[in-house]
């Protein structure tokens, strides 16, 4: 089924931020917390500090609702860099590519294409772009 959340970015904080929110909530993370150390190496990826390797890559949290917070951090050695405006990104779960592909090109329209969509290690198409009113969008298609 088609899922819609909202996608979080901090600077180093993002483990904090949701164990708070785990708190308020009074939830548990859907999945055990992602690491950066948990991506594959890959040539056109800068090596990471062993400090941006324990920064959070992923986070899931069901908050009210139904509704399900996701984040992460940002880390500035891999050209990140978390700002109110940048900081919050819609993320589209479609059901199908063909969809994944028809939101991705209608919102790119105008827009900033930051990640092209691709088959990702986490087993989903996906990706990343700003439209031309300066919202954040991802693409997420586990299909």
């Amino acid at each position: 089924m088609a899922k819609v959340s909202v996608y979080l970015n901090f600077n180093g904080q993002a483990e904090e931020a949701f164990e708070f929110y785990k708190e308020v909530f009074q939830t548990e993370y859907l999945d055990p917390i992602a690491r950066f150390a948990d991506v594959p190496e890959e040539e056109h990826l800068p090596e990471l500090s062993e400090d941006d390797k324990n920064l959070v890559m992923h986070v899931s949290l069901p908050i009210t609702g139904g509704f399900v917070l996701m984040g992460c951090d940002a880390p500035a050695s891999m050209g990140m860099q978390a700002a109110v405006g940048n900081n919050i990104h819609l993320n589209l779960q479609p059901d199908s590519r063909d969809e994944a592909d028809r939101l991705f090109n209608a919102l790119a329209e105008g827009g900033t294409i930051t990640m092209p969509q691709a088959d990702m290690f986490w087993g989903a198409y996906y990706g990343s772009l700003t439209d031309k009113y300066g919202i954040h969008w991802m693409i997420n298609c586990h299909c």
